[in-house]
């Protein structure tokens, strides 16, 4: 994206002499009064190493299902642990396989041929290249109002959950309203950070991710020793259950959402140190480690809990502690409480760079692009993600929210493979460091939409309520995105609110991509 500043459009009426300053500060670099902090243009830099990459995958996709309730797969499996461990074995599959596709896009796409910030935001981007503007902002519309704030909202809520049980004894729960006021207390001591620097979100994404991977070997070395010890297994004889099509369906689709986040490294490619080479590797490190952590976690948890009491369980780690870790039981609620504690670090991360893409492609207001002189870090994003995931703390089933666009995330990663292969006939000439095997593209595609079918046939409702809500972004995109791209005035609220940020939070934004090509609308 260009690295230069956000020219402010004259306003209808503005012929005051504060108009004239609001102008004129817009069209600076820095806020008044302000040193120019550095004479170089102001952009997100690339900061992110290899390892902060795999960071954030690992982070983001061990969360904290494979502590509380991984039995989704068990579930469809008929109680089955043999079986099960096949679908998470197969899943980690799928999902590598969808990783390597989305790594052949965030590597073509970051280069000169592919046009200034067109591989930025991830799915966002991908969509955008292949399929044109109108389908991205309804990725991003979805992704703006519901799935970003909830996801996160979610993960505090279970973080709030875990963090505060060791404080509660004798059965009692923490009362809901202190749950939901520690969730924004992370929600937003992690936004401060993240606002304050890049290194210092990324110290803490790698030590949670190390933390919670951690916590993942001793469980597994627990179920180890405990079967060595002569404990009981629960393995023997798993795959003699008969299995039926639709069951095994719904077990991968549980399977499949367990590994969600492969993509997250994807939205900040723009940060990432030679992303032509690093978000290959970290994905090709990254999604193993996953599948092996996942399979051989399960397996411990299958060794040592019995299938019925493991179907039962709403925590089945806390199930395994009593048995495997005696007493160091109490250790698995704190287990828990850093794993989704770094889960929502990399949400958080990610959500406001896509935001920030959004914005520098002319898809939402312009104070989203806006950076800070001196951190680079998108402080306006990084705010509104926090206030959204806040407010979503409010909803009293703020969980039933997901189960809406699971088919839309879904159906979003579908599209980006297949315009994986629509950019190959398009733009041939496109430099690919690394070109996905097209046999990996169609199986990931046939996953998709039988991921996509399979919840549509079976809770119909939900997959109309969420097409309802994408599809009232249309009239948002033609009366927001295209109507302001081809009007020569800017909204005297915005106006302002973009005047006085600059000057209260010290940054600087880029000229939107679409502003410049209001005919492509």
């Amino acid at each position: 994206m260009p690295a230069i500043a956000r020219r402010a459009h004259s306003s209808s009426g503005g012929d005051s002499k504060d108009d004239e300053e609001e102008s004129r500060v817009l069209a600076s670099p820095v806020a008044p009064e302000a040193p120019a902090k550095d004479e170089g243009p102001v952009q997100l830099k690339r900061r992110l190493t290899l390892w902060n990459g795999v960071a954030i995958i690992v982070g983001t996709v061990v969360g904290s299902g494979a502590f509380v309730s991984p039995t989704g797969v068990l579930q469809e499996m008929r109680g089955a642990p043999g079986p099960a461990l096949v679908v998470w074995t197969v899943s980690g599959i799928l999902s590598a396989a969808g990783a390597i596709c989305y790594a052949e896009l965030g590597t073509c796409l970051t280069g000169a041929q592919a046009g200034p910030g067109a591989g930025a935001g991830g799915d966002y981007a991908y969509i955008r290249a292949a399929f044109g503007p109108l389908p991205a902002f309804l990725r991003l519309w979805v992704a703006l109002l519901i799935i970003r704030p909830t996801t996160q909202a979610v993960v505090a809520i279970t973080f709030a959950n875990y963090a505060a049980k060791p404080f509660f004894t004798g059965g009692c729960d923490p009362p809901e309203n202190s749950i939901r006021l520690l969730a924004a207390a992370c929600l937003l001591f992690l936004t401060a950070i993240n606002c304050i620097s890049v290194r210092w979100a990324m110290k803490i994404q790698d030590v949670f991710t190390a933390a919670k991977v951690a916590a993942l070997v001793v469980i597994i070395l627990a179920g180890i020793v405990y079967i060595g010890r002569g404990g009981e297994s629960h393995l023997t004889g798993s795959f003699e259950t008969p299995q039926d099509f639709a069951s095994i369906c719904f077990a991968f689709y549980s399977g499949l959402f367990a590994y969600g986040g492969w993509n997250y490294l994807n939205f900040v490619t723009e940060e990432l140190q030679e992303p032509h080479k690093n978000l290959p590797r970290a994905i090709l490190i990254a999604m193993p480690l996953i599948t092996l952590i996942y399979v051989l976690t399960n397996m411990a948890y299958f060794a040592v809990v019995p299938t019925d009491e493991m179907l039962a369980s709403p925590a089945v780690a806390v199930s395994f502690g009593y048995k495997a870790l005696g007493p160091l039981a109490w250790a698995v609620p704190v287990f828990v409480s850093l794993s989704t504690f770094g889960g929502v670090n990399g949400i958080l991360f990610t959500s406001a760079r896509l935001f920030h893409a959004g914005s520098c492609q002319g898809h939402l207001p312009a104070l989203f692009s806006f950076i800070h002189v001196e951190r680079a870090t998108p402080i306006p994003a990084l705010i509104f993600t926090c206030i959204t995931s806040v407010a979503m703390l409010t909803v009293s089933d703020v969980f039933a929210l997901i189960n809406y666009f699971s088919v839309i995330l879904w159906g979003s990663s579908g599209a980006c493979v297949a315009g994986l292969i629509v950019l190959r006939w398009t733009k041939p000439d496109l430099n690919r460091p690394l070109r996905a095997p097209l046999s990996l593209a169609i199986l990931f595609l046939v996953a998709c939409s039988i991921l996509v079918i399979v919840p549509t046939i079976q809770s119909p409702m939900n997959t109309v309520i969420s097409l309802v809500i994408t599809l009232s972004g249309v009239p948002v995109y033609y009366f927001c995105v295209v109507r302001k791209a081809n009007s020569k005035t800017q909204g005297k609220f915005m106006q302002k609110i973009t005047y006085y940020s600059q000057i209260l939070l010290d940054i600087m934004g880029v000229e939107p991509e679409e502003s410049k090509q209001t005919t492509s609308m």
